[in-house]
């Protein structure tokens, strides 16, 4: 396995899969299905009643964009009342999402419609088969720390259950693609200049 794994054959761990029950929210749902190799059967909320759970956010875990990422975050909101302030709107703004939705539904609107406005921090489900091949490449961009933490939690979690079922294979990932490091022709260049004690301005500059 971890020749297989080292030099790059996918096609025996292919031929395992994993099926997972989910519970996520939406937002965080959305850089999931961003996996296309995965089959999903979602639970609808166009056939039954929308999951009456959404994310919430302690006052303490409100982070702050990173000036150099746009996509991240970085650090914390460190003013307690600004936290709390956040939090406290957080959870009126779900809560009135909440009661405009059972009130839709208690009114008769359709459930496809009724369900438009709610956040994305609402629960869904899914079942999410996916082979081993392409759960590790998950597991190595959403464990990532570039990610996003909340998916970051799901990837540590996902690793965890491999542990248990595949601990050879996901071993030998570890050793081999999460941990490891890739050069390019430049950098090999660059290297072997430095080992045989050559100039490497030329090289750097070029």
């Amino acid at each position: 396995i971890r020749y297989l794994i080292r030099n790059k054959h996918t096609s025996p761990v292919e031929m395992c899969e994993l099926k997972l029950h989910i519970r996520i929210p939406m937002d965080c749902w959305r850089q999931y299905v961003r996996h296309r190799m995965a089959s999903i059967n979602e639970y609808s909320t166009r056939y039954s009643i929308a999951i009456d759970s959404a994310q919430t956010t302690a006052p303490d875990q409100w982070r702050l964009q990173s000036n150099d990422n746009k996509q991240g975050s970085n650090g914390f909101i460190e003013d307690k009342v600004l936290s709390s302030l956040l939090t406290n709107e957080e959870t009126k703004l779900q809560e009135h999402a909440r009661q405009v939705y059972e009130e839709r539904l208690k009114y008769g609107v359709a459930r496809e419609q009724a369900r438009k406005d709610l956040p994305l921090s609402t629960y869904t489900e899914a079942y999410w088969k996916m082979d081993l091949h392409n759960l590790l490449h998950f597991i190595r961009l959403r464990i990532d720390g570039h990610a996003q933490y909340e998916i970051r939690q799901y990837a540590t979690k996902i690793s965890d259950i491999l542990k248990l079922w595949v601990p050879i294979t996901l071993g030998a990932f570890e050793d081999y693609q999460l941990n490891s490091i890739q050069l390019t022709s430049r950098d090999i260049e660059v290297i072997n200049a430095i080992n045989n004690k050559q100039d490497i301005i030329n090289i750097c500059e070029n």
